[in-house]
């Protein structure tokens, strides 16, 4: 299996457009652009799946030499994506894929309702492209074409925003992602509220973690700002919570989906002096991972 870190960075991006922080700024300066999370796989080196479609799709793809198009002259190597949840994060860069003959877009019954509904994505590019929309049930594995078995693992039940009728469903997922002809196994978790019951099992043998960092502390938002919720009370188990706990996983850990306020997002950071005593890591974008 192949991996492609697209994005590494929570929405809005590093820098954010609309941001003058410390760390904006910074980024600014030094020319260190975080886009926002995407991931591409592979078991072929042909047949490549997204992990979620980021507003940033487009030019992530133009940048992944393995994405290119060809041979023919509309053919392209990505077949489908494979959503985490329906964040506008995480789904925006369905949008940016309209160009496509076919593509094939998996999620939970809660997140294909969304993209049905309140935010109508299946009606817009019905208009434009043949979409797919395969449900998927958690904790059911399903095989793609090129060689890779997909399970989803519910982790959280937050509902995005522009959804405004509370209704119950997996609206998180991590997806674990296997090889049977290597044995690797990566488990791709953005957004995790916390290292529990299923998660626990899916990485147990997992050979890659690539999980939620957007945040480094609970109180990130008010160290940052001097307000805002907590990282938890949004959903985000914070890096300080997660790492020795994941250190124990016997896996390759990397942090993704990092925010703007996150001190990790600085390659010079001292903080991530103790990632590394833990054997962990900040992911970024462009990495490529092979296992």
């Amino acid at each position: 299996m192949r991996v492609r870190l697209l994005g590494t960075a929570a929405g809005g991006g590093v820098p954010q457009w609309n941001c003058a922080c410390t760390a904006c700024r910074r980024a600014r300066k030094a020319g260190t652009v975080r886009t926002q999370d995407c991931v591409a796989v592979t078991g072929d080196g042909r047949t490549w799946y997204l992990l979620n479609a980021s507003p940033d799709l487009r030019a992530q793809l133009v940048a992944a030499p393995e994405l290119a198009p060809g041979p023919g002259p509309r053919q392209t190597p990505v077949r489908g994506v494979l959503l985490c949840t329906a964040e506008l994060d995480h789904t925006l860069g369905l949008l940016a894929l309209r160009e496509a003959e076919r593509i094939t877009v998996y999620g939970t019954a809660a997140v294909l309702g969304a993209l049905s509904g309140p935010f109508p994505v299946r009606d817009i590019l019905a208009a434009y492209t043949s979409l797919t929309w395969t449900p998927i049930a958690a904790g059911e594995p399903i095989t793609l074409p090129g060689g890779l078995t997909a399970t989803a693992v519910t982790v959280g039940a937050k509902r995005p925003r522009y959804v405004a009728t509370p209704s119950a469903g997996d609206w998180v997922v991590a997806w674990r992602i296997a090889d049977p002809r290597t044995g690797g196994v990566l488990v791709y978790a953005p957004c995790l509220p916390a290292v529990a019951g299923p998660f626990r099992t899916a990485v147990a043998g997992a050979r890659v973690v690539v999980v939620d960092g957007t945040f480094l502390y609970d109180d990130e938002m008010a160290r940052a700002t001097g307000g805002g919720r907590t990282a938890t009370a949004m959903g985000h188990l914070p890096v300080s919570a997660s790492l020795r706990d994941l250190a124990t996983a016997g896996a390759r850990v990397l942090y993704t989906h990092l925010n703007n306020t996150n001190p990790l997002c600085a390659p010079d950071a001292p903080e991530r002096d103790t990632l590394a005593a833990y054997g962990a890591e900040v992911a970024e974008d462009g990495q490529a991972i092979n296992l």
